[in-house]
């Protein structure tokens, strides 16, 4: 064994071990690892030396540990890519994830005024608003409400979006979506919200904010979704043109 392996901390090797079990489906995704003391007793080592391998997996995202229930194999997460044109629905389906809407509500409302500013639009005029769930490989983890500006709502009329996504609806009405700006920021799941995610309210949340326009620099589509941090992560790829990142003091 060389000097490099006898310097190998025995967390580390363990850690690894758990990784490549973990890894290869021998503990799948919720499931419990072996108590603390058991594990400690299987790799010979002391339970702190054991806790510094587990902290070190809860640090990679492998595993989540609960007080008073122990330790858990994480599911493994979705990635949202900021960069893409896609919508959120289109874009987990191109990883490979099976992903379920429903329907809550849709209708004309006039909308509330952060929303009407957002699409240039006077409080006074109805847009169309749909309420859906996203079921991420059945699992409740996206709550979205999408505003559309009056005068595009009469194409979508006859839509099934339990079956047809927004953007594709949209680009079979002839509107061609030329870019969009999206913010995204931290939030609490309110109480409204929480029996639709299944969460308890005040769970981490991301919430995404993203308004869409068509050629002529009209907006076409406001969307605010509220995204379960545990379910889903949030990834973008840098380059020297294509991401702009505008950082706003939000105290006060």
């Amino acid at each position: 064994m060389g000097g490099s392996e006898r310097r190998r901390p025995k967390y580390a090797a363990i850690a690894e071990d758990l990784d490549t079990k973990i890894k290869s489906g021998v503990y799948g995704p919720g499931q419990p690892l072996p108590a603390q003391r058991e594990l400690s007793a299987a790799y010979g080592v002391t339970l702190m030396t054991l806790r510094q391998a587990l902290q070190l997996l809860t640090e990679r995202g492998l595993v989540t540990q609960q007080a008073g229930r122990g330790t858990f194999v994480a599911a493994p997460k979705a990635s949202y890519s900021l960069g893409s044109m896609q919508s959120l629905a289109d874009d987990l389906r191109g990883q490979g994830h099976l992903v379920a809407t429903a329907l809550l509500s849709r209708g004309r409302r006039r909308p509330p005024r952060w929303v009407a500013d957002r699409l240039g639009l006077a409080t006074a005029v109805p847009a169309l608003r749909l309420e859906r769930l996203r079921r991420l490989d059945g699992t409740p983890a996206i709550h979205q409400v999408s505003w559309v500006p009056a005068a595009l709502a009469d194409a979508l009329a006859n839509v099934d979006f339990t079956a047809t996504p927004l953007y594709s609806a949209l680009a079979e009405a002839g509107v061609v979506v030329q870019n969009a700006r999206e913010r995204l920021g931290p939030g609490v799941l309110s109480a409204a919200l929480a029996k639709h995610l299944g969460q308890p309210a005040g769970t981490p949340v991301f919430l995404s904010d993203r308004v869409t326009y068509g050629l002529d620099a009209r907006p076409v589509v406001f969307d605010r979704a509220t995204i379960l941090g545990e379910l889903v992560e949030i990834r973008t790829e840098r380059a020297a043109t294509s991401l702009s990142m505008h950082w706003a003091n939000t105290a006060g």
